[in-house]
């Protein structure tokens, strides 16, 4: 049944949960919604967990952390290339990555009802910290701790659950499916023979891929034939992935599918320190520039026992999001991990020769790893504020200029008088041309019209009035200071 209230299950559910931590949240959830960043996926059929769906606001502001992302790291620089390699991979890649037998987290169940939960996310949610804890230990610590599941009943012992969304390309690798469901029509046009022929064929199982990475790997070799860069030198990709979460949360930080944006960069092994400190001082400059806070921002050196398989060291950045401090994004040294296994699983080499000398070898890997929609949650929480006018509250987005899905709002100061309508679409056309992100606004009272915009964060609101039809001036209001000023037409600027 769909609820009532304007807000589906699955936000009010995720509300629900960040009450408990920080009513910041459940505003920016609901601003969300109301305003067109974002939308529960499936919403008109009651919604999906773990997916969700960007309105016009929220593709925009993604697809400017997106450009700016690469603009940073790949535009600027002469020693990164850039790929888009596909979703769907041959199933050797997962084989040799490692992620078909350890892309697991742990998963407990309530004996009673049968829900499944993360057996860390449960102890975390209890006040227990799991982090460094194997499996065992954290069904140790449910029994010593007497933690049940959250309706208040005993939970399972914890197994192993792998993450990876499985498929299968083409006709032949559908056998989970009966000869007798597969068949459509009148029994006469039924093709029995046909169907039995269909036979399961293990080389026709894939994988949506959980990261973005191993696309980058797999071409290592085709930049490097095609391009044939000097040591050291990065590849770039940005696009989406997918993990069968056992319990996504906390809104778009933990969801099915999202967006990476990832960096693998090869260097000597004898060069990957300097490397390392490099790119992690490239990394703060821009997190700085989604006008993200210092003060907001930790590095954590994580302990060998909680790095992925396949790192010696890894800094995750972690940002103070309103429920609580998180992982933001990694960076990690994964020496020669997937090189080496990529060289001995399809028996080709991955040895780069240094130009001018018979020095050969396979790269090691400093990798920048970023999630879209993890930096988009830090950016709105980042820009969250509340403050009164004129003995009103006022919300707004204090987003950086440079974010913001709209730059300006266009508004005639009456639409019932078609002098300063026409007048307003010639200053909108105008802005539209220069800045493509131009709103025009002409519902409501120009206060309604003010809050509107200050909600989704546009710098500056341009008013049309009788005065423009006189001296060309028109009303620019600023967001954050709410001040008015009168600037003529053609000096309209960010």
């Amino acid at each position: 049944m769909r609820p009532s209230s304007s807000l589906n299950l699955s936000f009010r559910s995720t509300i629900n949960r960040m009450n408990n931590a920080n009513d910041t949240m459940e505003k920016i959830v609901s601003l969300a919604k109301r305003r067109g960043f974002i939308y529960q996926g499936s919403d008109v059929y009651g919604g999906l967990a773990g997916t969700w769906d960007y309105g016009p606001l929220g593709v925009a502001l993604k697809r400017n952390i997106m450009n700016l992302w690469w603009q940073h790291f790949v535009d600027s620089r002469d020693d990164m290339y850039g790929v888009d390699a596909a979703i769907l991979m041959n199933q050797k890649v997962w084989q040799a990555s490692g992620h078909v037998d350890t892309f697991v987290d742990p998963l407990c169940e309530d004996t009673v009802n049968h829900r499944r939960f993360r057996t860390d996310h449960i102890l975390k949610d209890n006040g227990v910290n799991p982090d460094g804890m194997t499996m065992e230990q954290m069904d140790a610590a449910v029994v010593e701790n007497d933690i049940k599941s959250p309706d208040g009943n005993p939970l399972s012992k914890s197994r192993t659950f792998n993450m990876m969304f499985r498929t299968f390309v083409g006709p032949s690798g559908q056998d989970e499916l009966l000869i007798g469901e597969r068949m459509v029509g009148p029994a006469d046009d039924r093709n029995l023979e046909g169907m039995k022929a269909i036979a399961y064929d293990q080389n026709s199982v894939s994988y949506l891929r959980p990261e973005t990475a191993q696309g980058i790997f797999t071409n290592f070799k085709n930049v490097v034939d095609s391009f044939y860069p000097d040591l050291p030198f990065g590849i770039a990709q940005q696009g989406k992935a997918f993990r069968n979460e056992i319990a996504p949360r906390d809104f778009i930080f933990r969801s099915r599918e999202f967006e990476q944006m990832e960096i693998e960069y090869f260097v000597h092994p004898e060069a990957w320190e300097q490397a390392f400190d490099e790119l992690l001082k490239s990394t703060h400059e821009f997190l700085e520039s989604l006008g993200l806070s210092p003060d907001h921002i930790h590095e954590l050196d994580v302990p060998a026992e909680d790095r992925a398989h396949y790192s010696k060291k890894t800094i995750d950045i972690e940002y103070d999001y309103p429920i609580g401090r998180e992982e933001l994004m990694g960076i990690a040294y994964r020496t020669d991990f997937d090189l080496g296994n990529i060289q001995r699983v399809s028996k080709k080499s991955m040895e780069y020769q240094v130009k001018g000398s018979n020095e050969r070898f396979v790269p090691h890997v400093i990798e920048p790893s970023f999630g879209v929609e993890r930096a988009l949650m830090a950016v709105l929480s980042e820009s969250y504020r509340e403050d009164e006018q004129n003995g009103e509250k006022r919300v707004y987005l204090a987003l950086p200029k440079h974010l913001a899905p709209i730059k300006f709002a266009v508004s005639p100061l009456l639409k019932n008088k078609p002098e300063l309508v026409e007048k307003a679409r010639q200053v909108y056309s105008a802005l539209k041309k220069k800045y493509g992100a131009v709103m025009w606004d002409d519902n409501g009272n120009i206060g309604k019209r003010y809050r509107r915009q200050d909600e989704i964060g546009t710098p500056k609101c341009i008013v049309i009035d009788f005065q423009t039809l006189e001296d060309g001036t028109v009303t620019v209001r600023d967001r954050d200071t709410t001040e008015q000023q009168r600037v003529n037409i053609d000096e309209i600027s960010l």
